[in-house]
């Protein structure tokens, strides 16, 4: 089976993706589209849960959003640096699974990390077309490049109706159990993903949807501006 996706999502974090744009994974999931997700770290620094736990928990999310692909660089949590070797990296990821469209969160966040990996793949996009630039891996060119938004949000660019992909968008967010569950007891502690986060998130795509009298939508930020053939 080929590597080539449509969409590639990276995000710093198992769960970003998720709640940026789950529903418009699951949307272009259901219509055909090859979805894959490239976390950058595997959150080990997360005050919740282990290694294996969120990761057992992304491939729940995977699952029942319906990727066809999901890597992790395993570069450090909260340790990301606009490093040539964390870019070359992401570039590798790129040129492996040619996608039509990259996104990466927006480049503004509370968490650092979030703006970093929206730093990180908007250099690693901009290298993949290079022909002379690690030419052991042949050149790829990205046609669009989108940004979703995690903890921090303004009117969007572009935004996408998920209505009808609202439930899947739910089941995804509640695979990550020891993030967004409040588990008191034992080796846990109080977050701010724990303390009404979902139900912050949801609120967020509810306001967004009612621009465009919609139930729900995600909205993205582009560099560009948006084009379309037809008005």
């Amino acid at each position: 089976m080929t590597d080539t996706l449509d969409f590639l999502i990276f995000g710093a974090h198992p769960d970003d993706a998720e709640i940026g744009m789950g529903g418009t994974i699951a949307k272009h999931a259901a219509a055909g589209y090859r979805i894959g997700i490239c976390d950058l770290t595997l959150a080990e620094m997360s005050s919740n849960g282990t290694v294996d736990t969120r990761q057992a928990e992304a491939e729940e999310a995977s699952r029942i959003m319906g990727l066809s692909a999901r890597s992790n660089l395993k570069l450090p949590d909260r340790g990301l640096t606009l490093s040539s070797d964390f870019i070359d990296r992401i570039v590798a990821e790129i040129r492996l699974r040619k996608p039509r469209v990259v996104f990466a969160p927006y480049w503004e966040d509370r968490h650092p990390d979030h703006i970093a990996c929206s730093k990180l793949v908007q250099e690693a996009v901009f290298n993949a077309k290079l022909r002379r630039y690690m030419p052991e891996l042949p050149a790829h060119q990205v046609a669009e490049t989108y940004f979703y938004f995690i903890n921090d949000t303004i009117d969007p660019d572009v935004m996408v109706d998920v209505t009808a992909y609202y439930d899947t968008k739910r089941l995804a967010l509640q695979a990550y159990r020891t993030q967004f569950t409040a588990a008191p007891g034992g080796d846990y502690v109080s977050t701010p993903l724990n303390q009404g986060y979902m139900e912050r998130v949801e609120a967020r795509d509810l306001l967004l949807g009612q621009k465009r009298s919609v139930l729900y939508a995600e909205g993205f930020m582009s560099k560009l501006p948006y084009m379309t053939e037809l008005l």
